[in-house]
């Protein structure tokens, strides 16, 4: 999926939010531990019920590798699910790899062929040959870190350098020489609020990828007022708040209310900007 059909896919479904499918064994509601495969017993309830009122699904690697080959079987299952059921959905895979270049290219391999997922992320910390690897596959798109939603994110994030530069304002402009706009996203924390602004100067054309909202308790609002584009140029994630919101057998439904809710305030930003 290309940046243009992105954008028109928001515009279309009036929405700009991604579920995060942060899927927990533990946290599933318990009818569903008598599935043969729970968890995706569980993705797929809540694919159906929210697919409407978002344009993108975000498995984090974390919750699936916990459970080994189980887990993975689950991720998989999910990804084709999305696939064949719901085309239009952009697929997130939320791994955070990065390595030595030919450790990357195995990671991209994993994503990009055996899976055909559309992007994943990506630390920037191992430098430019880390992350060259997953943009030789056109059409795919990295998503790499830059200001994250965690309280840690202060300990280096923000650190400046003798020349005022902040880490993640360097992470930012040295990205940029390594891609474009058209298959590199950036992660920036709802929680940051304000420093939207500084990101834009340097990115001011670039989807950013922004978990934060709901349960970690960025502000939706802040996100849209500082971060926003003219293309709205945002994929807003929300996982627990969505997904975890009911513990019954009508998860799904209250699942897909809330998602809902979401899409509805994204709407009123999005007319708001003037997008649609």
């Amino acid at each position: 999926m290309n940046k243009q059909q992105l954008t028109e896919n928001i515009k279309r479904k009036k929405t700009f939010l991604c579920v995060g499918l942060d899927t927990d064994i533990k946290k599933i509601p318990e009818h569903l531990l008598n599935e043969e495969d729970p968890i995706f017993a569980f993705n797929k309830e809540i694919i159906d019920a929210t697919a409407p009122y978002c344009i993108a699904y975000k498995p984090n690697l974390a919750f699936y590798e916990s459970m080994g080959v189980k887990g993975w079987i689950a991720f998989e299952k999910t990804v084709n699910y999305i696939r064949e059921n719901y085309p239009d959905q952009f697929i997130i895979a939320d791994a955070k790899r990065g390595d030595i270049g030919n450790t990357s290219a195995m990671y991209a391999r994993t994503f990009f062929e055996e899976l055909d997922i559309d992007s994943v992320t990506v630390a920037p910390y191992m430098g430019e040959d880390s992350v060259t690897p997953f943009l030789s596959y056109e059409g795919k798109w990295v998503i790499l870190l830059a200001l994250t939603s965690n309280k840690g994110s202060h300990d280096f994030q923000l650190t400046v350098d003798e020349h005022g530069e902040r880490l993640f304002e360097k992470v930012l402009r040295t990205s940029k020489k390594w891609a474009d706009d058209n298959n590199m996203m950036y992660v920036v924390g709802a929680t940051q609020g304000k420093m939207f602004t500084d990101i834009r100067k340097i990115v001011p054309d670039h989807f950013l990828l922004v978990p934060g909202i709901g349960a970690q308790g960025g502000s939706l609002a802040d996100v849209c007022q500082y971060g926003m584009n003219k293309n709205c140029g945002l994929i807003v994630n929300s996982s627990r708040a969505i997904i975890y919101a009911d513990k019954t057998e009508n998860f799904a439904k209250v699942a897909g209310e809330e998602a809902h809710k979401v899409q509805q305030q994204m709407e009123e930003e999005l007319k708001k900007a003037e997008i649609i």
